[in-house]
């Protein structure tokens, strides 16, 4: 009982929107769960979804490697598998199926199997381990192994018993996590994800992990991992795995997937010392909030040590959204924090979110007004997504008919009664892309215009957007009016 077979649930052909943006990313979590399992004894291998065409992928590595168990251990620190989408589910259910047909013993961990574990039982699961997994995996594992079948004293557990579910005690999430081993990165085809970046956009990114969990209380924000904990690795075992991937895998970027990176006094200081100290070169980007991003040392701090695009949880232009959300920021520090990023050479970007219950028409045009005259490097915009253990989920969940998350990420269906039906919504999303591309075109061409009068191709492309962008912006105006009517 010493082979382990790890995958994760999410299939990036099942949802278009990522396949067409070509942003792959290996499964951060997975492979350190692998890794953490490997360094106590066990043999690894990894079926990585991430290309494959199907489920049924997963048959050659189980028949070949003829795995004891096999975990689905889902990306914890990827924000589009904490969506649960539907076709990443069904995945699940059939390579857990697929895996019993085997004789695997199968365990599953994943924000959804947390949410909802009693439908990956009933599917075939032996166990799902709820919350942070690690910890909880390696006990259950050993304790198979062993020939112990006292599971009731290991937390964080779900199995059935006498045909029925049960659960221990929730795991207390790790604090010290400098004692985890780096990721099992050598698991990785990595080469598969290079030519789909440099295919797609001409550069190699990688995702780093550098802290888990969140202590802000965002009423939507699900956290059925790392809860409202936040816990951080020190910045030298961080700079030790960027040396690590530089030297072994000659990364241009990289994603630090922290929901708030850098959170602890003094954090991005010494990291950008030792990123120094060291002579990396490299460029990332992070997730933060418009308040933390308001202090300079901070942002100076980023500037140093490579960050080159922030992505700020916005949200909205209403002030009255953001309280609805308690979100903690305002609308003012949004147009500050996007200023003294400018100022520093990092480019600010939005995340948006539309639909939140009691939106009205004057709260989305403040949000739209917001974005064309703050114009972001980039611009996120999704849909209000209620999820299982938030305040936002508790408030709309009788609304809730049949469906209750999205089939891929692009869906942006809005699934519960709010002022416009989920039509208005879909044609938004397009409204207010078109409206941000023809501004922020015409921005670019001003600047250009300020410079010595000469034609250039730049000069060109960007007089080409305008007079595409303009058109097709009035064209979405027009037809989100008619929905705004009721001319659905």
């Amino acid at each position: 009982m010493n082979n382990l077979l790890f995958s994760h649930s999410y299939f990036m052909r099942f949802d278009p929107k990522q396949w067409a943006t070509g942003q792959p990313y290996p499964p951060l979590a997975t492979i350190g769960a692998a890794a953490l399992m490997r360094q106590r004894g066990y043999t690894v291998s990894l079926f990585d979804t991430m290309f494959e065409e199907s489920a049924e992928g997963v048959i050659p590595h189980l028949a070949t490697g003829r795995p004891d168990f096999f975990i689905v251990y889902d990306d914890g620190f990827n924000y589009l598998t904490k969506m649960c989408l539907t076709n990443m589910r069904e995945a699940a259910f059939r390579m857990i199926q697929l895996a019993h047909q085997q004789g695997c013993i199968v365990i599953v961990s994943s924000s959804d199997s947390t949410d909802h574990y009693q439908s990956y039982l009933d599917k075939g699961a032996d166990f799902v381990l709820l919350g942070e997994g690690e910890e909880t995996l390696l006990e259950l594992v050993s304790a198979i192994r062993d020939g112990d079948d006292n599971f009731a004293r290991i937390n964080g557990l779900a199995w059935k018993q006498n045909g029925l579910p049960v659960q221990t005690a929730a795991r207390k999430v790790m604090k010290h996590l400098d004692q985890l081993p780096l990721p099992a990165w050598d698991l990785v085809d990595i080469e598969r994800y290079r030519k789909v970046w440099m295919d797609h956009h001409g550069y190699f990114s990688l995702n780093i992990s550098t802290t888990r969990g969140c202590p802000f209380k965002c009423n939507w924000c699900a956290k059925p991992i790392y809860g409202n904990r936040y816990n951080a690795r020190s910045p030298q075992h961080v700079v030790r795995e960027i040396k690590m991937l530089k030297q072994q895998y000659r990364f241009d970027h990289i994603w630090m997937c922290d929901d708030i990176f850098g959170l602890r006094p003094g954090w991005v200081e010494e990291f950008a010392d030792l990123v120094e100290k060291e002579n990396l070169r490299f460029k990332f980007k992070i997730q933060s909030r418009a308040d933390l991003l308001l202090q300079e040392n901070y942002v100076k701090a980023l500037a140093r040590a490579g960050c080159e695009n922030s992505w700020m949880g916005a949200e909205s232009g209403s002030q009255k959204i953001l309280d609805s959300m308690d979100k903690g920021t305002t609308v003012e520090q949004i147009a500050e924090a996007t200023s003294l990023l400018r100022q520093h050479g990092i480019r600010p970007s939005f995340f948006i979110q539309f639909g939140y219950p009691g939106e009205t028409k004057d709260d989305i045009d403040k949000t739209i007004r917001m974005i064309n005259h703050l114009l972001p490097d980039s611009l996120g915009i999704s849909v209000s997504y209620p999820l299982p253990g938030t305040a936002f989920y508790d408030r709309v969940k009788s609304e809730l008919k049949g469906k209750t998350n999205w089939t891929d990420s692009d869906e942006l269906k809005l699934m519960f009664h709010n002022t416009y039906p989920p039509s208005f919504y879909k044609q938004l999303h397009r409204y207010v892309h078109r409206s941000y591309g023809w501004h922020l075109a015409l921005r670019q061409i001003r600047q250009l215009l300020l410079r010595p009068a000469r034609l250039t191709k730049q000069k060109l492309r960007l007089a080409a957007s305008i007079i595409y962008q303009l058109p097709a912006a009035i064209v979405a105006r027009q037809k989100l009016k008619k929905l705004e009517h009721g001319n659905y």
